[in-house]
């Protein structure tokens, strides 16, 4: 174990839920970081798994003594539950959170504290995630779709979050001072899986507009078959829309929100006109299918 007289600067938490497939993966990245093993702490967040996952965590825990590591199960079930477990059980100033299907870079962690030490007005950062698809990238994706697999690459450069789409740190790959989500208010226990990150994002910036796009601070995404699946995308959809919902009544601004998404979904309808004329149907039928479920899952239809 190491010494505690020497805290962390970061807890890298991640929450699970029946994902034996890829956990391994995800905390074996979390071994070979090349930041000092006595900077960082790994948090384990179980929410009541009923595969393998428990094993393998426990595992990895007796494999590394050498790591501090703090391994739970939250009763609760809901990933904002997990998050919020996750928020209590770390033990430094900076709390950063990747998925548990995801990898990370060796230098992820390294990056985020070198960032956030030379950059002390920051408050939060969102690094880059790229997909690892099980079976190939499907042919409708596009850029208007990438959200579906949590891709998140704004380019090369560091930029302040700015809250459209897709430009907010996605919680495959969020970090943030502990401080700021306790003033935040934490995650909002209501919603599932969906809308958390939007929703932290939107409460931390009214805290601050110093959250930024660290490219540098990198995770690789597995995303697999039956997410992409045309199944998959509906469900996807519609939770996404349904999430919405919860965070849109939740802040005042629903009908905004549906009026918004009405305007999207027409926008959509444009979008799929264009990919037709290139000759590219299902990027076409897709970009507007997305909208369209979401908007159904929005006003709960």
């Amino acid at each position: 174990m190491p010494n505690l007289n020497h805290l962390p600067i970061i807890s890298v938490v991640i929450c699970t839920y029946n994902r034996d497939k890829y956990i391994g993966l995800a905390l074996e990245s979390l071994v070979h970081q090349t930041l000092d093993k006595k900077s960082y702490q790994i948090v384990i967040v179980n929410n009541n798994c009923t595969d393998n996952t428990d094993a393998i965590c426990r595992q990895f825990v007796a494999s590394n003594p050498n790591l501090l590591i703090t391994y739970c199960i939250e009763k609760k079930q809901g990933l904002c539950f997990a998050r919020n477990r996750g928020i209590d059980e770390s033990i430094s100033d900076i709390i950063t959170y990747i998925d548990d299907d995801a990898v990370a870079a060796p230098d992820f962690l390294a990056q985020i504290v070198a960032f956030l030490a030379a950059q002390p007005h920051a408050i939060g950062v969102g690094g880059r995630v790229l997909p690892i698809y099980e079976q190939g990238e499907p042919a409708w994706m596009n850029p208007y779709l990438e959200g579906m697999v949590s891709k998140r690459d704004l380019g090369d450069k560091v930029l302040l979050f700015k809250g459209g789409r897709g430009n907010y740190p996605v919680g495959c790959n969020m970090t943030y001072r502990k401080d700021t989500l306790q003033k935040a208010g934490r995650f909002n226990e209501q919603l599932l899986a969906r809308a958390d990150d939007k929703d932290i994002f939107f409460r931390v910036r009214a805290l601050s507009n110093q959250i930024y796009y660290l490219p540098t601070a990198t995770v690789q995404h597995h995303i697999d078959a039956e997410r992409v699946s045309h199944k998959g995308f509906v469900r996807l959809s519609r939770k996404t829309g349904s999430e919405e919902r919860i965070r849109a009544k939740a802040e005042g601004v629903y009908t905004k929100t549906v009026l918004s998404e009405l305007y999207k979904f027409v926008a959509s309808i444009g979008l799929g006109i264009m990919y037709l004329l290139k000759g590219q149907p299902q990027k076409a039928w897709y970009v507007v299918l997305c909208k369209w479920y979401t908007l159904l899952g929005l006003i709960n239809y």
